[in-house]
């Protein structure tokens, strides 16, 4: 019997995915939201069309791609080449004048996930010739749920920055000093623990919660009403796609 939230996910996933495919993809993920979301500064990101700033951040990608996979660097190596080339890209769209906002995250992102998984399904050796090999089905499930736990709390937070973005100079800055990013990750943290014990119930209640909790600031007038409604929508929806997606993956039955 398979996990209803693999319908969530894609119906045909179980098909593409064989277990030496998820162990790849699993170790490259991993990699690539540590290097991306955890190792990788605001200078770094407001810097990253200079030389050097790409170079370091190509290295941290390698090294723990390459980590990831047991010291096979040669596939550790074209990863890091691909996620430079979709970096350069998100650069000069920059420098052309293009928006930076959600949409471009959001595209960058899924740019980098295919090209992991085009690399696990081309290579889904990789992990049975490293160091891992003996410790790679055990590894999984928590590499995977370390990944969709920091997609989750920091990713989402990236996103809903950008989403709200536009609408935040209209907000008097009134609250503590990192306060809403804050609130927004402990929210996530929640939704995502909910969902990997199955008590989704349990989400309607911290909605319930909240909106008392933000009462006050959403009767100050329309705009700080609609504002923490799309904020809180926002975090709300991405934590939720983000956690199914982590438990789809985890709880797929593999051929």
């Amino acid at each position: 019997m398979t996990s209803p939230d693999l319908d969530i996910l894609m119906p045909g996933l179980a098909l593409l995915l064989t277990a030496p495919v998820l162990q790849v993809f699993a170790a490259l993920l991993l990699a690539h939201v540590l290097a991306d979301f955890l190792l990788q500064t605001r200078g770094m990101v407001e810097n990253k069309g200079h030389v050097l700033v790409m170079a370091l951040h190509g290295s941290i990608v390698f090294a723990l791609s390459a980590l990831a996979l047991g010291g096979v660097w040669q596939v550790a190596m074209l990863v890091a080449a691909a996620h430079l080339l979709i970096d350069m890209v998100k650069v000069l769209w920059r420098r052309a004048g293009r928006q930076d906002g959600l949409t471009l995250f959001l595209g960058d992102q899924v740019a980098h996930v295919v090209t992991l998984m085009a690399a696990a399904l081309l290579w889904p050796g990789a992990i049975a010739a490293g160091w891992w090999a003996d410790q790679a089905s055990v590894l999984t499930t928590p590499a995977l749920f370390l990944s969709g736990l920091v997609l989750t709390i920091t990713a989402g937070g990236f996103a809903v920055g950008l989403l709200t973005a536009r609408y935040r100079r209209e907000m008097t800055d009134e609250s503590l000093p990192d306060a809403g990013r804050l609130i927004g990750q402990l929210e996530r943290f929640l939704i995502f623990v909910l969902v990997m014990i199955g008590e989704t119930a349990g989400i309607g209640f911290l909605i319930a919660a909240k909106s008392i909790l933000r009462f006050d600031t959403a009767s100050q007038g329309q705009k700080a009403g609609e504002y923490v409604i799309i904020g809180t929508l926002a975090s709300f929806s991405w934590a939720l796609a983000m956690s199914h997606a982590t438990r789809a993956l985890i709880t797929l039955p593999l051929p």
